[in-house]
């Protein structure tokens, strides 16, 4: 509520965000579009408490308690983060070394504390719905720009998130991969009752959603979604 976030000093300072509420809630998947440079990433890094606000606060459900994402300690914070939110990088942040199988099966192992026999099956479960189980042994450099693209997915996913942040999802997939990420957003929020928030250019996008917010300059206003045309 009310995020400010500034860069820079002196006369050089730049405000990202300019007095931002939005508003996230379970069931919905919310997109976010605006120009680049105009504040979403930085936005989506303080809602997934990756980045701080210069004032402002981040209100969230904290199993039952209403807590300021900001007013935790790093610990308290990194505990919610591993505990209710997935976060797709646009830039994959997978580990080099690691399986697509093994990016999955890590979150489970690390963040819920599953035997490795459950967190083997969820991840190819996964992997399946993504159509990457035929790669599950391949490691990123062994992958395409698309296939990296969906193991982050599936690797954000595969914990079943509370809130789910989403950094240009479908950038590097075609139309066809692009249509099936967004239909498992979709699912996540419908049918498991997360709240998503999808940042992207892709205008594409706007029939699959519920809410439509435009961020240019720093200031957020929310837009009517086009009427669907039978």
């Amino acid at each position: 509520m009310n995020l400010v976030r500034t860069y820079g000093d002196g006369t050089a300072r730049r405000a990202a965000l300019q007095h931002v509420t939005i508003n996230l809630y379970p069931g919905q998947l919310v997109l976010l579009m605006g120009p680049s440079g105009s504040g979403k990433s930085t936005l989506l890094a303080i809602l997934s408490g990756l980045l701080e606000p210069d004032s402002g606060q981040v209100l969230a459900d904290d199993d039952g308690q209403l807590r300021d994402l900001w007013q935790m300690n790093p610990q308290q914070r990194e505990h919610f983060r591993r505990k209710h939110t997935g976060f797709i990088f646009q830039g994959y942040n997978l580990f080099p070394a690691l399986t697509a199988r093994q990016q999955l099966e890590l979150v489970l192992l690390w963040g819920e504390n599953v035997s490795r026999r459950e967190a083997q099956r969820r991840a190819d479960a996964m992997l399946d719905r993504l159509g990457l189980l035929p790669n599950r042994h391949k490691k990123p450099a062994q992958l395409s720009g698309g296939e990296k693209q969906r193991v982050a997915i599936g690797r954000a996913l595969v914990k079943n998130p509370t809130f789910m942040f989403a950094d240009e999802p479908t950038s590097a997939l075609d139309w066809e991969n692009g249509q099936k990420v967004i239909e498992l957003l979709r699912d996540a929020a419908h049918q498991r009752g997360a709240a998503v928030l999808c940042v992207s250019h892709d205008h594409r996008l706007l029939p699959f959603v519920d809410v439509y917010y435009h961020l240019d300059d720093g200031r957020l206003e929310q837009r009517p979604l086009p009427v669907a045309h039978s």
